[in-house]
């Protein structure tokens, strides 16, 4: 090998090492991007958790308050069909085809029916 080969081999790869040390430097920069970006979001991240968390906290207190005022106020879920029950018990009738009306001591199918509806 000549000396003048031998130099070209060393040019060369002096040029592909300024290539990497370039892509090195690129990748670099790549990576101090991400890092940042990956900065500001694990921050807004944390900033998103709280506020949920608080949002969640005032809902929860919002709906114990609606079932407090609501427990205040006698509305229980259910309280309608024991009172569409009573009605029944009492002679009248609560289907749709002749609500309110006495059943003259006689049992309607169609009443009867619409409880069996609300045991579902």
């Amino acid at each position: 090998m000549g000396n003048r080969e031998i130099f070209d081999q060393v040019s060369d790869m002096e040029k592909q090492i300024g290539e990497l040390y370039e892509q090195l430097g690129d990748l670099k920069g790549k990576l101090s991007e991400l890092l940042e970006e990956n900065h500001r979001l694990a921050h807004e991240n944390h900033h998103l958790r709280n506020h949920l968390d608080s949002f969640t906290e005032e809902s929860v207190e919002k709906q114990q308050e609606k079932s407090d005022s609501k427990q205040q106020k006698g509305i229980f879920p259910g309280e309608g069909y024991d009172n569409l029950a009573r009605l029944y018990e009492e002679g009248f009738h609560i289907c749709s085809l002749e609500f309110g009306s006495p059943r003259r001591n006689e049992d309607c199918i169609f009443c009867l029916d619409f409880f069996d509806k609300t045991k579902l």
